[in-house]
């Protein structure tokens, strides 16, 4: 018979998570410039930036949970309601590519480098993710390009932010 391998997770973590979860939908809500260029009349927030701490500082698992619920619920409750499926399932999976990324090879999120790799990478996967989103909410397959230069400062602002303050912020939790 197969053994069902379970996770044990404790209290820590279910706080840890909800506090990730807060500050990435915070940082999204009150802490963004709305684009004037976008054709969905997008956002440059500081969400990400605290979604790369969260991925760096406390692993992919985390990361991803704050990504896809503080993101995602950010979109469910304001006039991006149609995005929030999307945007879970988006951010979810670059919280988790970052964390991986930089929790590889037992670095846990403790190289710079390997670090800046993984927001690179997910950076790649979210560009595509909402042109993919964009094509298919406003079934027109060029509008998503104008908004690819709002991705890109996100993902830069996030990273020129989130790296330092993730190294500061290693050396105390534990």
């Amino acid at each position: 018979m197969q053994q069902i391998q379970q996770t044990k997770v404790n209290t820590k973590d279910l706080v840890e998570t909800a506090l990730l979860i807060a500050l990435v939908y915070i940082a999204t809500r009150f802490i963004n410039i709305r684009l004037p260029i976008a054709a969905s009349g997008g956002l440059v927030h500081l969400g990400n930036t605290m979604l790369f701490i969260s991925a760096i500082v406390f692993g992919p698992k985390k990361g991803a949970a704050a990504g896809a619920f503080g993101m995602g619920l950010f979109d469910l409750l304001s006039e991006w309601a149609m995005w929030a499926p999307f945007t879970f399932v988006v951010r979810g999976i670059m919280g988790y590519i970052i964390g991986k990324i930089a929790w590889s090879n037992g670095r846990n999120g403790n190289s710079m480098v390997v670090n800046i790799a993984g927001i690179l990478v997910s950076g790649i996967w979210m560009i595509i993710g909402y042109y993919i989103t964009e094509g298919i909410l406003y079934g027109n397959w060029v509008s998503p390009v104008m908004s690819i230069p709002g991705n890109i400062t996100q993902i830069v602002v996030g990273l020129v932010i989130g790296v330092p303050v993730a190294k500061a912020l290693k050396r105390y939790i534990k």
